[in-house]
């Protein structure tokens, strides 16, 4: 039983800055690393160093880096036989400035991510995925292709529903589990601040629900991770750590958690686990090569 990602995978071209520019301003990079990126990659990644038997589903330029970052996700003991290689088309890439104190600023095209289609999920064999992980960097009908077909097999579907797009949240009432973070919730929930408070982001998360059996999730950042269910809602506490580079410590949870699940572990301790994971991934630098490993987590949680 594993987890199933369909979703994108860049090139992340990452330049160190001592402060983010303004518009209009240019300033000096300390130092510019590449490294595989994209929000589909990143959770695959964390979702196999987790211990999760992990399929990525996507699509990569042939002429380009595509050839090698499929290599290299493999190396992170993602199964990359669902990533086609297109000729013609580039790989999707992400430029990303990272300031002194850790903070973020990211601009994404899309590529060969853009290329995924329904037929190419309904000829993928989805037999033995307990879990079915998708983000918003890919297009929405393959995503709502894959999670119909998912629901005929049983499968446990969810969506990291980011970027906020408008068309993200027609695919709301076929997700299992919604992981947003509070920008999108204020998005999705079309606040015009960031909710805080428990009880607001449980109020604006229970409007994007349409079934019952619906779970939706919140990281806070530094302070942690609310989740919200018809009938209960709780907040697991963030930890205390330095951050290096916080790009890709939502997708870091996002994977570790479907990997938590799809071991059978119980919702309140595969999110503590998950933020876990997330707290060791911003203390090292780049996306999927600061995803931990499962015995870094289990060390870090004893510890």
């Amino acid at each position: 039983m594993g987890v199933f990602v369909l979703g994108s995978i860049n090139l992340d071209a990452v330049a160190r800055v001592d402060d983010l520019p303004r518009p209009g301003e240019t300033v000096a990079g300390i130092s510019l690393e590449l490294f595989p990126g994209g929000k589909g990659a990143n959770q695959a990644v964390a979702a196999a160093r987790m211990g999760a038997a992990t399929r990525l589903m996507g699509a990569v330029g042939k002429e380009d880096s595509g050839p090698t970052l499929k290599a290299k996700l493999a190396g992170y003991g993602v199964q990359v036989s669902d990533v086609a290689e297109l000729p013609s088309i580039p790989t999707g890439q992400a430029h990303v400035w990272v300031s002194s104190s850790g903070e973020n600023m990211i601009v994404v095209t899309s590529g060969a991510n853009a290329t995924l289609t329904p037929q190419h999920v309904a000829a993928t064999p989805l037999e033995g995925q307990r879990v079915l992980l998708c983000q918003l960097e890919t297009p929405a009908p393959a995503i709502e292709a894959l999670f119909r077909a998912g629901a005929a097999k049983g499968a446990l579907r969810i969506l990291n529903a980011a970027p906020a797009l408008p068309q993200g949240a027609a695919l709301f009432p076929l997700t299992d589990i919604l992981i947003l973070n509070q920008t999108e919730l204020a998005t999705y929930g079309r606040l015009g601040h960031e909710p805080t408070r428990l009880e607001e982001i449980s109020r604006v998360s229970r409007k994007l629900m349409s079934r019952p059996d619906q779970t939706v999730i919140v990281t806070l950042g530094k302070a942690g991770v609310a989740a919200i269910r018809r009938d209960e809602a709780f907040l697991v506490e963030g930890r205390k750590v330095k951050a290096v580079d916080t790009t890709g410590a939502g997708d870091c949870f996002c994977g570790a958690l479907a990997a938590g699940l799809s071991a059978g572990i119980e919702l309140r301790e595969a999110i503590e686990h998950a933020n876990a994971a997330a707290a060791l991934s911003v203390q090292k630098p780049g996306a999927a090569p600061s995803m931990p490993s499962r015995r870094e987590v289990e060390q870090f949680l004893a510890g």
